[in-house]
């Protein structure tokens, strides 16, 4: 199973441009294209992104990945999640900043 910030940014990013490729799609988020691949099949498999097949030429096919009524759902959960843990560290980060500024500014003072 993908990690939740990895499948948090496909969905997002398949919700923004459904026919980026899955080389994008790894580049984009520094994965590689055997990982995009697996994370992609788990959303897939989840019933939370359609693939469908289309013509970008007479010599290609391509695919779109079109998030599904439950994937639309999944994202919008998935990033309540991500985003109250990111302000989590964030608060976590913010007092341990504060911490060592108040430790500097005691040996300063000393």
């Amino acid at each position: 199973m993908p990690s939740d910030d990895l499948s948090v940014a496909l969905l997002r990013q398949l919700a923004d441009s459904p026919d980026t490729s899955q080389r994008e799609l790894a580049q984009v988020n520094g994965v590689s294209l055997g990982k995009l691949n697996y994370a992609l099949r788990a959303l897939i498999d989840k019933g939370w992104v359609k693939a469908g097949n289309f013509r970008r030429s007479q010599n290609k096919l391509g695919y779109a990945y079109l998030l599904t009524p439950s994937g639309i759902e999944a994202k919008a959960q998935l990033t309540r999640h991500f985003l109250a843990r990111k302000m989590r560290e964030y608060d976590q980060l913010h007092s341990e900043i504060q911490r060592l500024k108040d430790e500097i500014g005691r040996e300063d003072a000393a």
